[in-house]
């Protein structure tokens, strides 16, 4: 079995891809986003490892860059070339995921190519200005989270649960409270008279 450094990427298939990438650990996945040849098969491969929880918000935002979005980011979804849809639509997702918050920022992990994305950000502000509209936009407060190194969460510690005072009556009625909403978000909603 060949390893992952030795693979040759070039001049194989996507399924071979795919099992190689499958294999691969999270450092590599890491890796291979920020360096996939999107010549190869993106929608197929890069499609899939960009869907992984260990995919962070550095190596997402590199992917994004090596996926040259500045080629279609203004044209109708219509008006891109047959034979680039699917990168068209491997960007379209990880836009999506950047901007929902699924890339975690993690600590030691860094911009590629800080200038450009400076640069793709500026465009997208004269665009605000000028209201004018590209298909993909990267939501700021997002990315300030990497930039600005204002979080850093690790994927793989637990999550830290609501804190409950302990009572009989809760321990009593715990299996059939939990089907219900808690009130640990119902305290959010607006007061309704």
């Amino acid at each position: 079995m060949t390893s992952f450094d030795q693979f040759n990427w070039a001049n194989s298939t996507a399924d071979a891809q795919l099992r190689m990438a499958n294999e691969a650990s999270t450092d590599q996945l890491r890796q291979l986003a920020r360096s996939y040849d999107w010549r190869l098969f993106p929608e197929e491969v890069l499609g899939w490892v960009m869907a992984q929880k260990a995919i962070d918000l550095g190596s997402a935002l590199a992917a994004f860059l090596m996926g040259e979005p500045e080629r279609f980011n203004y044209l109708p979804k219509r008006d891109v070339p047959a034979k680039y849809r699917g990168a068209a639509r491997v960007l379209d997702n990880i836009c999506l995921r950047v901007n929902s918050g699924f890339y975690l920022s993690l600590p030691g992990c860094q911009i590629d190519n800080e200038k450009r994305l400076k640069n793709w950000l500026r465009y997208q502000e004269a665009d605000r200005v000028e209201h004018v509209r590209g298909r993909w936009i990267l939501d700021e407060r997002i990315l300030r989270t990497l930039k600005d190194d204002a979080l850093k969460l690790d994927p793989n510690a637990p999550a830290a649960p609501c804190q409950t005072q302990n009572s009989l009556w809760r321990d009593m009625l715990s299996p059939v409270a939990e089907l219900g909403v808690s009130r640990e978000y119902l305290k959010y909603l607006p007061n309704q008279q």
